[in-house]
């Protein structure tokens, strides 16, 4: 497509008034508002019957996401855009800061996500919370996250998703530090807040700077004016915005607080993971696609940050041994692939969207089916300490597995249909970047066909490892019928998102879309990805399938241990970032504490010193004062006869 082609596709010209349903979008956003607020405000009076409100409200808002998807798509494809006007937020002069509701194909496609994914969530929590004292406060955290992620994706201007993008940042900061008592939750909380601070200055950063060249932030106006302004304007914007994508969505290298996250509830993870906060960035690269069109830099940059973290987090989910780490390390590497998808730019926005929504369902599966599994051992994680669940845990085995054979690319499953279409799309964009990323995208693929299918055999196959005091058994039902459901849309979603380019073209008047990238179920790359994926199985179940899993890990080699400890992320941090950081607020205070302060303190004391000592010559006796006038009398008397001769 040509750049005008692309430009006048991702404006989506013109936006409608609102009618009908459209006109009740913000409830949306306020009925997880108003349950989290009733909740909270409420007290122990709405303990009995706080989690029943909890969970009512996100299937509230996922009811009328699916009034306004069915009324979307009964209209022409360039009359896709409704704005709801709210109120004027801000108004100075003639500027203007308005507080509008935008509902289009990418804005519905994340409300449907957020909201069903969602629903299913807090019904498994109604279970898995249920003897905790704490339950009603934790529904309301969970519905103001939902809240505060449905604003950033409704959000017709970047400051308004600047205060969803907060909101979800508080939200997360609360969950994950639910269980406040445990300092490792509390410190766990801390970290995720403060990593995702650097990335929050990236956005606003880029908010300012648009305000500056553009004088808005809303998108109507910043995209219809991306074209013709500044090329190292634009630049800086769209780095500044993979700034603040790559905290939210866990991206090297601000992705050292994913993992420490699973300090929270598991479905918290799941939440979190699956159909909100990691989420954010991708959305963000996507809805300003205008953006980075026409900044190749700023989207290269996408790319490899991309293709960097789909291998960082494989390889950390190769090493760990805790169920919940392993997850969160692949939800790092699949967002890495969302990431690579959309800084290809047409050719990848839709798969990448698509492939984000299809992780939706399978992460939440493997989440909850995580979270299964501890139920029933005690709140075990270690999965060394599992084994041979699979006939204790049936559903949850079921279930569990088929997350697992969508997330390997499994062919048939959704997984397969949308990470194979971004390898594909990866090749297509042709040179030698297109080979290395596509060749780093083929690598994350054996990865991950060789860590998923080792929690599987160490979880559900071989003999036990248990604990004597620890009696698998099958979750209840409320939190089974969740897992199922996520399950089947592990199954068929990618059928529905891929084939025929359907999502493709729902997407494209947002975001434009390449006319030379169907998606081919049969070529010479899904050959090559599925004979990859297959090593990776293979790998996996020599060395767990076929040999006894000891009961505390072997010692490694440097790889392994670094692994483990998250590629050394950490340690990173810690030697470029904190340890200079506090280096130079040394300096700072010394300069500050003997400079600045040294010199004012020290003029005080000149000051104060020789008051001091002229107050010595006020005596009070007149003998000493006349003595003194008479001195200075002959001085004078002196000094004029020699100024005379």
């Amino acid at each position: 497509m040509t750049h005008a082609a692309l430009h006048a596709a991702a404006t989506l010209t013109p936006t409608m008034h609102t009618t009908g349903a459209f006109s009740f979008t913000w409830l949306l956003v306020v009925i997880p508002l108003t349950s989290a607020t009733v909740l909270l405000l409420g007290g122990r009076r709405t303990n009995s019957w706080g989690h029943l409100l909890g969970v009512a409200a996100p299937v509230a808002s996922f009811v009328l996401g699916l009034i306004l998807f069915a009324q979307l798509i009964g209209k022409p494809a360039s009359e896709r855009s409704f704005d709801n006007h709210l109120f004027s937020w801000t108004f100075v002069g003639n500027f203007k800061a308005p507080a509008n509701f935008q509902i289009d194909p990418l804005s519905i496609s994340f409300v449907l996500l957020i909201t069903g994914v969602g629903s299913l969530i807090h019904v498994y929590s109604v279970g898995y919370m249920a003897h905790d004292p704490g339950r009603r406060r934790f529904f309301a955290y969970m519905n103001l996250f939902v809240s505060a992620m449905l604003l950033l994706v409704l959000a017709d201007n970047y400051l308004a998703l600047y205060v969803g993008w907060e909101g979800v940042g508080l939200a997360s900061y609360l969950l994950i530090g639910f269980w406040y008592h445990k300092p490792s939750a509390r410190t766990a909380a801390t970290k995720a807040f403060v990593v995702n601070r650097v990335g929050d200055f990236g956005l606003s950063l880029a908010v300012m700077l648009m305000f500056a060249t553009f004088g808005s932030f809303t998108f109507t106006n910043v995209f219809g004016a991306a074209g013709s302004a500044d090329h190292a304007t634009m630049t800086a914007i769209g780095l500044l915005l993979l700034l603040g994508a790559c905290a939210k969505s866990a991206q090297v290298p601000l992705q050292s607080w994913l993992g420490d996250a699973m300090e929270g509830p598991t479905p918290v993870s799941a939440l979190i993971h699956a159909a909100t906060m990691v989420t954010a960035g991708v959305y963000l690269v996507a809805r300003s696609a205008p953006i980075f069109n026409v900044t190749p830099t700023a989207r290269l940059a996408v790319t490899v940050v991309g293709a960097v973290t789909l291998l960082f987090g494989a390889i950390i989910g190769c090493a760990k041994d805790d169920i919940k780490k392993a997850l969160a390390a692949s939800t790092m590497s699949q967002i890495g692939y969302m990431m690579l998808a959309v800084g290809l730019g047409p050719a990848g926005y839709a798969f990448g969207i698509a492939h984000l929504l299809t992780h939706g369902f399978f992460k939440a599966g493997l989440f909850l089916g995580a979270g299964s599994v501890m139920h029933g051992m005690n709140d075990e994680v270690d999965m060394r300490r599992f084994g041979g669940l699979g006939k204790y845990m049936p559903w949850t085995f079921a279930t569990f597995g088929l997350g697992y054979l969508a997330i390997i690319g499994f062919p048939g499953l959704s997984g397969w249909f949308t990470k194979d279409a971004i390898i594909e799309a990866a090749y297509h964009k042709g040179g030698t970047s297109g080979y290395l990323l596509g060749s780093a995208a083929l690598v994350g693929v054996v990865l991950t066909a060789y860590y998923m299918t080792r929690v599987m055999l160490m979880t559900f196959f071989g003999e036990k490892r248990w604990a004597e005091d620890a009696h698998p058994h099958e979750s209840p039902e409320v939190m089974k019928w969740p897992m199922v459901i996520l399950a089947i849309g592990s199954v068929g979603l990618g059928y529905l998102l891929v084939l025929g380019s359907r999502f493709a073209d729902f997407l494209a008047p947002v975001v434009g879309k390449a006319e030379d990238t169907a998606f081919k179920p049969i070529g010479l790359v899904g050959i090559l990805t599925f004979v990859v994926m297959l090593a990776g199985i293979g790998v996996a179940y020599l060395q767990y399938g076929r040999r006894r899993v000891p009961a505390v890990a072997p010692v490694a080699g440097p790889l392994v241990v670094a692994a483990r400890h998250d590629l050394l992320g950490d340690a990173f941090n810690e030697s470029v970032f904190m340890r200079p950081g506090q280096y130079l607020t040394r300096l700072l205070v010394f300069f500050d504490y003997r400079g600045i302060d040294g010199f004012v303190n020290g003029f005080a004391a000149f000051i104060g010193g020789t008051s001091s000592r002229f107050r010595r010559v006020q005596t009070g006796f007149v003998r000493s004062y006349a003595l003194s006038m008479f001195g200075g009398a002959v001085v004078l008397v002196a000094a004029l006869l020699l100024v005379r001769g």
